[in-house]
């Protein structure tokens, strides 16, 4: 592949879920109370599905069965707009609290609904909060076997709730060629370290000259494709504030959430993007 950023194409991913269903918050709103919450998911994806649209970019929406289920005309517009469907699980459950039986349960029902409502194929999934790890790689095992052709869900750092340091920073087969392709991601490393670079609370942590470095270096350096990620709630400054929680979880939730849809307009324009699919399956790996 050419050393030249403009010449590699990355892939954009956004993770469907809302802003009460993250990880961080499951202490604090149990999954009793989601229906009774004030969902936002509609207007954040209007925007999102708008900006894409405008720069002409496919992306690849991991989604939660739950929120499909409730929102199946936001599900129908993503895929008519001609973007990649994938499945985010039913409800946030991470791997990592689900036994073998449950975990088949889980994308087995995400899977069936979103093919159901969308018509098309499901062979994309990423894991709630990346928590398929050196524990339970028999995960793996089980999207291949419930047709999925590949994931997103090993993250190779180190994190306080999930993470995998000492993975492969790119696309591999964890099980072997005859099995499901993992695909991570974008980490840069530095100092002997891996550290985040595409996306999630980093990318509205560090200055956007930051993020833009790191993949430049990524697809100069290592003429390598970036997997991004974010989430629709972190465009939406005005969501309902959670009281009651950890100054941590309150620093990673909500810092500039403001700032990130003029994040997103630069970064959209800074490089090429595509959906996980046409980036990373329609080459060998």
């Amino acid at each position: 592949m050419n050393k030249n950023s403009h010449s590699i194409i990355n892939a954009m991913t956004i993770d469907v879920e809302d802003y009460f269903q993250v990880s961080a918050f499951e202490s604090y709103i149990p999954r009793s109370l989601w229906d009774s919450m004030p969902c936002r998911i509609e207007s954040n994806m209007d925007r999102i599905l708008d900006l894409l649209d405008q720069k002409r970019i496919k992306a690849t929406f991991f989604t939660l069965g739950w929120i499909a289920e409730r929102y199946p005309q936001m599900i129908n517009r993503m895929v008519d707009n001609g973007h990649e469907l994938a499945s985010h699980g039913w409800g946030h459950r991470r791997v990592t609290e689900l036994n073998p039986t449950e975990f088949r349960e889980d994308i087995h029902r995400s899977k069936s609904l979103l093919e159901d409502i969308s018509g098309q194929a499901v062979i994309g999934y990423r894991a709630p909060s990346f928590s398929i790890n050196s524990q339970n790689l028999w995960a793996l095992d089980s999207l291949a076997e419930a047709g999925y052709h590949y994931s997103s869900s090993i993250y190779p750092v180190q994190h306080d709730h999930y993470g995998m340091p000492d993975s492969p920073r790119f696309a591999y087969y964890p099980r072997g060629e005859n099995g499901i392709l993992e695909i991570p991601v974008t980490t840069v490393r530095l100092w002997g370290r891996n550290f985040p670079a595409a996306g999630g609370g980093f990318f509205r942590f560090w200055p956007y000259i930051l993020s833009k470095w790191f993949i430049n270096r990524i697809n100069l350096s290592e003429s390598q494709a970036v997997i991004f990620y974010f989430h629709p709630w972190e465009i939406d400054a005005h969501q309902p504030r959670q009281s009651g929680i950890s100054l941590k979880t309150r620093f990673r939730h909500y810092l500039n959430l403001h700032r990130m849809e003029e994040r997103l307009n630069a970064l959209t324009s800074d490089f090429k993007w595509d959906r996980v699919d046409s980036v990373f399956l329609s080459k060998q790996v």
